[in-house]
C-alpha cells in the first residue's frame, strides 16, 4: 500500500505537507531522523502514521503535561490506545498502565517519569515501534541547568536497545542541530528540514517608556485571538488583574493546577476567551489555528524560544503580527535568573566538596545524579558553558531589538538561513506598519469572569 493512500485510510487527506512523507519513509526505512518542521505543518502526523504501520508501542518524550493530555484526548477520541504517563496519576492508575503497556500504541512521558528504573525495566519487556522525542530543542535548550534528565535519553534509548528514534522540533540553530544528533541519534540519522521562516507573520519592535499604557494601546487597536507572554507568574497574575475589566481574558502559568490548565486551554481554544496572558509553559502543540497576534511584554532570552513562541500565530496561514515591547533594563529579569543559576551551581561545587547530598535542592540532587553518571568536572564543565552561551543567546535578542535592519533576515541567519523571498508584509525595519482594526469598545460589554465563562461552557454542552 502506498503511503498515500494509508495517510488517506487514518488521517482523510489526499497528500503530505511538506517534510512529512520523508521523515516517514526515512523512519519506515529504520533509520534515525531529526525532523525540523515550523509549526503547523502536522509533526504529530510524521510518527503517528508510521506508528500505525509497525507493530508495537511508541513512546513519546513530552516536556509539558498539557501537552501530553491534549495528545492523548486526540487520539482517544480516535478509539487509538494512548496514555499519558504523568504525576497526575494517581498510584493505583500508575501501577494500572505500567502492567497493561501492551494494550498501548501510544506512551506520552516526560524525561524524569522515564528515567525511573521501574518504568525503564518494564519498557524494555516490550516491543517498542519508535522512541520520539517531540519539542526536541529542549534537550539541548532545557537540559544541564534545568531539566537534566533530558540530557539522560541517549542512555534511556540505549538501555531500550536502541529503537528507531525521530526527535521533533520547530526550531533548531545548527548548534541546537549537533547537540540533539551527539545525545540521541545514530551518526547515519537523516535530517529533514524546512525554512523557520513564517512569512505570514508580521514582525514588530516597540520600545517604550511605558510598557502598560503601550499594551493598552496595542489591545485597543488588534483584534484577537491573542497571547500575551511574560517572564514571570508575577507579571502574567499583574497584567491579568489590570486587564480583566475590559477584556475577556485569562491567564496561563506553570503554577495553576492540571484542571485549572485544562479549562484556560478549553476556553481560549473555544473563543470564549480573546486573549491569554500566560509564561512560556503555555503554547506548546496549541490546537488552535487562528492566533491573531503575539506580544512579548517581557523580553524573551534567546531567539530560539522568541520564533518558538510567536510560532503560535497563523497556524492557519492568515496574517498575524508579533510585537515585541521593550523598555529600558528589561534584560534585568534574565540576569536575575543568571544570578539564581550561578547561586545554585557555587552550591552544588560546595556540596561535591563536602560530599552531602541531603541538604541539596531539587535541581542540585539531579545534577549530583548526573555527575554520578557522567563525572563531576563534566557536569561542572556542562554548566560554565551553558551559562556562556545563555549570555550570548540573551546578547544576541537584545541586538534584535536595537536593529535598524530588516529583522526577518537577523533571525533566518541566526538559524543558518538566507531568505529566499522576502514577504510583502516583512518588518516594521522594512517599513511596515502594525496593522489596526476597529476593535469594539469592550469596555461597554457586559465581561465575565473566565470561571464563570467555564461554567457557562459546560452547562451548554449538558
Amino acid at each position: 500500500m502506498a503511503l498515500e493512500d494509508s495517510l488517506k485510510q487514518y488521517f482523510g487527506f489526499d497528500s503530505f505537507r511538506s517534510g512529512q512523507k520523508e521523515v516517514i519513509e526515512s523512519l519506515l526505512s529504520g533509520q534515525d531522523v531529526l525532523g525540523i518542521l515550523p509549526t503547523a505543518t502536522g509533526k504529530s502526523l510524521c510518527y503517528q502514521l508510521p506508528s500505525y504501520l509497525t507493530s508495537g508501542i511508541t513512546i513519546v518524550v513530552s516536556p509539558l503535561i498539557s501537552l501530553m493530555e491534549d495528545q492523548v484526548s486526540q487520539l482517544n477520541s480516535k478509539k487509538i490506545q494512548a496514555v499519558a504517563l504523568n504525576s497526575q496519576l494517581t498510584a493505583a492508575e500508575k501501577e494500572f498502565v505500567l502492567w497493561h503497556l501492551s494494550d498501548y500504541k501510544f506512551l506520552f512521558v516526560s524525561p524524569e517519569m522515564l528515567w525511573q528504573k521501574k518504568i525503564l525495566h518494564l519498557l524494555k519487556r516490550q516491543k517498542i515501534a519508535f522512541f520520539v522525542i517531540d519539542e526536541a530543542h529542549c534537550v539541548s535548550l532545557w537540559g544541564i541547568d534545568f531539566r537534566p534528565e533530558y540530557r539522560q535519553l541517549g542512555k534511556i534509548k540505549a538501555f531500550l536497545e536502541n529503537p528507531v528514534t525521530l526527535a521533533l522540533t520547530a526550531t533548531a540553530t545548527p548548534f541546537v542541530q549537533s547537540d540533539i544528533a551527539k545525545l540521541l541519534l545514530k551518526e547515519d540519522y537523516e535530517l529533514i528540514q524546512r525554512s523557520v521562516d513564517r512569512k505570514n507573520i508580521a514582525l514588530f519592535v516597540q520600545q517604550t517608556d511605558d510598557k502598560f499604557a503601550q499594551l493598552t494601546d496595542l489591545l485597543k487597536k488588534l483584534s484577537g485571538p491573542g497571547i500575551i507572554y511574560c517572564a514571570t507568574k508575577k507579571t502574567v497574575e499583574t497584567l491579568y488583574r489590570k486587564l480583566k475589566v475590559h477584556y475577556n481574558i485569562g491567564y496561563y502559568h506553570g503554577g495553576l493546577n492540571s484542571s485549572e490548565r485544562s479549562r484556560l486551554q478549553l476556553q481560549f481554544q473555544s473563543n470564549h476567551l480573546d486573549i491569554l496572558v500566560a509564561t512560556n509553559a503555555f503554547g506548546m502543540g496549541i490546537d488552535k489555528s487562528d492566533i491573531r497576534f503575539i506580544i512579548h511584554y517581557d523580553l524573551p532570552d534567546s531567539i530560539e524560544n522568541y520564533v518558538q513562541e510567536i510560532g503560535r500565530a497563523g497556524r492557519d496561514g492568515a496574517a498575524s503580527q508579533a510585537v515585541l515591547l521593550y523598555q529600558k533594563n528589561d534584560e534585568k529579569i534574565h540576569h536575575y535568573f543568571k544570578q539564581m543559576r550561578q547561586d545554585e551551581r557555587s552550591g552544588f561545587q560546595q556540596l561535591l566538596g563536602r560530599k552531602m547530598a541531603h541538604e541539596s535542592s531539587e535541581l542540585q540532587s539531579k545534577w549530583i545524579d548526573l555527575s554520578q553518571s557522567i563525572g563531576e568536572k563534566e557536569v561542572l564543565a556542562a554548566l560554565a558553558v551553558n551559562e556562556q552561551i545563555k549570555g550570548e543567546k540573551l546578547t544576541q535578542m537584545l541586538a534584535y531589538i536595537n536593529l535598524a535592519t530588516c529583522r526577518r533576515e537577523f533571525i533566518l541567519e541566526n538559524f543558518a538561513e538566507k531568505m529566499q523571498t522576502k514577504p510583502s508584509d516583512c518588518c516594521d525595519n522594512d517599513g511596515l506598519v502594525l496593522k489596526t482594526s476597529q476593535v469594539p469598545d469592550k469596555q461597554n460589554h457586559q465581561l465575565v469572569s473566565w470561571q464563570e465563562i467555564f461554567l457557562k461552557l459546560f452547562k451548554k454542552n449538558d
